[in-house]
């Protein structure tokens, strides 16, 4: 008998980690294949089903950082302590760290377009030697909307980290302005193979996607991740439908080259 691929499993609340007041990470329980950028449709009967991109991955675990935005995250906020969360997936096109590996390499993301790279940045974090250099900007609203700060403390210590706020005064080690000011500074020694990848809200990713074109950038060279409502995650609902592509299924990551050509 084919397995019914709707069919979601219970998977256990492993740990809750608290970010802002309405931004928590979940750690689930999971054995199973999956790539950063990726997601679970994640459900609790009665409520529905909001998908959710995978923020870490571990040994036996997924991380599942969730914004408390709609009806059912509301519920999952409310009642998650010792429960379990019912998900489907993982689903979609994540990012290939060998996509990168051996190249000049910078991430920008923006706001909760942290969470679909942590995973990316935490593995050529830990692998140097696997890259030529590797400068994270990450953007968010004020100090209050940062996420994953013991991340961002030990990443400061493995590449070039750019933390900057859009509102506030400047730190030692946060900056204030957009995540595109900070562009044109780069230091790159071979900018014409250099990688890079942009996810966040899709003003932020157009704007960032031409400034690095505008620094050299090769469009073939960058990568990025468009937030669509995704219901079934196999393609057939058609709520994910951009002309001819179903982000679900060829996405959500996408060369910029492909990535471009798909607006609503």
């Amino acid at each position: 008998m084919n397995e019914n691929v709707y069919v979601p499993f219970l998977s256990k609340i492993l740990n809750v980690i608290p970010h802002t007041p309405i931004e928590y990470t979940f750690r689930m329980q999971y054995q199973g294949e999956v790539k950063p950028g990726q997601f679970f449709e994640v459900s609790m009967p009665k409520y529905g089903e909001a998908p959710i991109s995978v923020s870490g991955i571990g040994d036996g675990f997924i991380d599942l950082t969730i914004r408390q935005v709609g009806k059912v995250t509301n519920e999952i906020f409310e009642h998650y302590e010792g429960n379990s969360l019912y998900l489907r997936g993982p689903y979609g096109n994540g990012f290939d760290v060998a996509d990168y590996e051996g190249n000049e390499i910078v991430i920008v993301a923006g706001g909760t377009g942290v969470s679909p790279v942590r995973g990316v940045i935490s593995y050529l974090g830990e692998h140097p030697q696997r890259h030529k250099g590797l400068t994270l900007i990450a953007g968010f609203k004020s100090d209050d909307d940062i996420l994953f700060r013991d991340d961002f403390e030990k990443w400061m210590t493995q590449m070039n980290v750019i933390l900057t706020v859009d509102k506030g005064e400047p730190s030692q080690h946060r900056h204030v302005g957009l995540v595109t000011a900070f562009i044109p500074q780069l230091d790159m020694k071979c900018i014409s193979t250099a990688k890079a990848i942009v996810v966040g809200p899709p003003a932020m990713m157009r704007f960032a996607t031409a400034a690095l074109i505008e620094r050299g950038f090769q469009e073939e060279n960058i990568w990025i991740s468009h937030e669509r409502k995704m219901c079934c995650g196999l393609g057939k609902c058609g709520h994910c439908r951009i002309n001819d592509k179903y982000v679900c299924l060829d996405g959500p990551v996408f060369p910029y080259t492909v990535g471009k050509n798909l607006i609503d």
